[in-house]
């Protein structure tokens, strides 16, 4: 188990295993007003929940420890326990809001709870709490509300054409008529807006591969959409590796790596990489 709290922050949030739920419910924060996320998979696929309770542990016991599919659980309430049931309301609703829009992670939710009433003043104070929430969540590993979807940034490769560290890389199926853009960010590889994809996943589509499940999910979430005889990014999205993006472009594994070269030289991500190491 693991806590996390911000100096200034009012919010607290208690993340558990299911293995440990009896020691979680027996502590204090668990029996306060709040919201809880079950995180766990469904067929292989990420699945969450989202609820709220006057008693966190009274909901869990009653009616939330029969599903059977959660593996983790992140308790989020008040230090001092001064949220009421219209507040907790108000965050379960606006965290479905921000899963759905995210779109990372499936949600078991049927329907997005409609927001309560509140005073300008409280609604302002909890886009505040939940303003700080999403800023600690990926901290501890929650990326339920970490969307891969990238704004579309028209001069952000213009800007990686004049920087050393940043420069864009492109990946070429001649044969196919594919090409794709891609730049690091943050330390993530984004493909660019207007990029192709092959139609089709034509690699292994057994249990044991992840990259069609991720090209088949993008097609479902409308950033992959139909172009011509190929498929083209709506949005610029962000890949974990070069592997993952060249995988989905391509159709097919890929060794990223080197299938990536930074555009207009014959210079490889990995070459690249290399050299921007010595020089560091």
């Amino acid at each position: 188990m693991l806590t996390a709290e911000v100096f200034g922050w009012t919010g607290h949030i208690l993340v558990a295993p299911r293995t440990r739920l009896p020691e979680a419910l027996k502590r204090k924060e668990s029996s306060y007003t709040g919201v809880y996320i079950l995180l766990g998979e469904l067929n292989e696929d990420p699945l969450a929940y989202i609820g709220e309770g006057e008693s966190i542990a009274a909901r869990i016991k009653s009616h939330d420890a029969k599903k059977d599919w959660w593996t983790r659980i992140i308790l989020i309430t008040s230090a001092a326990n001064n949220l009421h049931k219209a507040h907790v309301q108000y965050l379960e609703s606006r965290l479905v809001q921000e899963g759905i829009s995210a779109a990372n992670t499936k949600l078991e939710n049927g329907t997005n709870p409609s927001l309560p009433s509140l005073s300008e003043a409280a609604q302002a104070n909890m886009e505040a709490f939940i303003s700080q929430l999403l800023m600690v969540l990926p901290a501890i590993r929650v990326d339920l509300f970490t969307s891969k979807a990238k704004p579309d940034k028209q001069s952000e490769i213009e800007k990686s054409k004049e920087s050393t560290e940043s420069p864009v890389f492109e990946l070429t199926l001649k044969k196919e008529g594919i090409v794709a853009t891609a730049i690091l960010e943050d330390g993530e590889f984004v493909v660019q807006k207007g990029s192709l994809a092959r139609a089709t996943y034509i690699g292994d589509r057994s249990e044991k591969s992840y990259y069609w499940k991720h090209h088949d999910k993008l097609v479902e979430q409308g950033i992959l959409v139909d172009h011509g005889k190929h498929k083209v990014f709506t949005q610029s999205y962000a890949f974990p590796s070069t592997s993952a993006a060249g995988a989905v472009c391509n159709g097919r594994s890929t060794a990223g790596p080197i299938a990536w070269k930074v555009k207009g030289t014959k210079q490889t991500y990995k070459e690249w990489e290399a050299a921007t190491l010595a020089e560091n």
